[in-house]
């Protein structure tokens, strides 16, 4: 990984690490079912202009079906269990269980596949799972219904990501471009008779929708783009670790603008879940410093 790639994977973690920032910022204002809606449009329509003018196409007619289902577990209920837990859990909690989605993806692998599971992998998803009641039980949250309730929604994101990484493994091969841009159209097509029946906002404060707005087009066209960049470049392993990063800029971002508070339970949780997540994805961070001392060929 040469120096660009590796400003452009901190880049890419902070982006996405400041989606749950405006995730808080909007959903108390838009609701969940509005602002999810207003996010995947905008994102939809980025890629849409984008892939137009690279001319690369869906293929709708051959792929639909894997669109539909990338677009359900990758997009459409990750990002409402997003929003809605938005509501009530802060940006950092957020993004800290947000990063376990390596840990339920290993269960599902195994449940689903029959996919062995090592001891350091059991060790990993202990850790991993110490982490998350360090965060419900030391920061209050399991005496408070409505929160503990969004913990598990957040959880239950968490689980569809693995079970659509699981899908991902075994189903037809499609471009990566070309799987971001269908599951969006077909998150967004999936979630668009819900949206008559959602409370419409009363007011639509520009700083709501600003930042719903900079949700789509930044914190999901964009970051696609330069996800997938990466991958195209560095490899799909060195762009990975983009989660090992994304829960520090959450908590950061969190912090900076919206005064959250950075307790103990914060920490530890955090570490807990991310040194599980190292354990269950074999990923060590000695290789990336190698990486990054061995000179670059670019």
């Amino acid at each position: 990984m040469s120096a660009a790639q590796l400003a452009q994977l901190v880049t890419l973690a902070a982006i996405w690490g400041a989606s749950f920032m405006f995730m808080r910022i909007a959903v108390p204002q838009l609701g969940p079912v509005w602002l999810l809606e207003m996010r995947l449009v905008a994102a939809s329509l980025i890629l849409l202009v984008i892939s137009s003018a690279l001319r690369r196409p869906l293929h709708i007619r051959k792929h639909w079906r894997h669109y539909l289902i990338l677009g359900v577990f990758n997009t459409a209920l990750p990002f409402w269990a997003f929003a809605y837990a938005a509501q009530t859990l802060p940006a950092s909690m957020l993004a800290i269980l947000n990063s376990t989605a390596p840990l339920w993806g290993l269960l599902i692998g195994f449940v689903w596949r029959g996919k062995p599971i090592t001891r350091r992998a059991i060790l990993g998803l202990l850790l991993g799972m110490s982490g998350v009641a360090s965060l419900v039980g030391l920061g209050g949250l399991a005496v408070q219904p409505e929160a503990l309730f969004a913990v598990v929604l957040t959880a239950s994101a968490a689980v569809c990501y693995g079970i659509a990484s699981s899908y991902a493994e075994y189903a037809e091969k499609v471009e990566t471009y070309a799987n971001a841009h269908g599951s969006l159209w077909a998150a967004t097509l999936l979630l668009l008779p819900f949206v008559p029946f959602a409370p419409m906002p009363t007011v639509w404060p520009p700083g709501a929708v600003a930042a719903a707005l900079i949700l789509g087009v930044l914190c999901t066209g964009v970051a696609y783009l330069l996800y997938f960049h990466l991958i195209a470049t560095a490899g799909a392993p060195s762009a990975l670790t983009v989660g090992y990063l994304i829960p520090l800029w959450g908590v950061l971002w969190g912090w900076l603008f919206l005064d959250e508070a950075v307790g103990l339970h914060t920490l530890l949780g955090a570490g807990l879940v991310l040194s599980g997540t190292m354990l269950v994805t074999n990923f060590r961070p000695s290789r990336v410093l190698r990486a990054l001392v061995k000179p670059s060929t670019d």
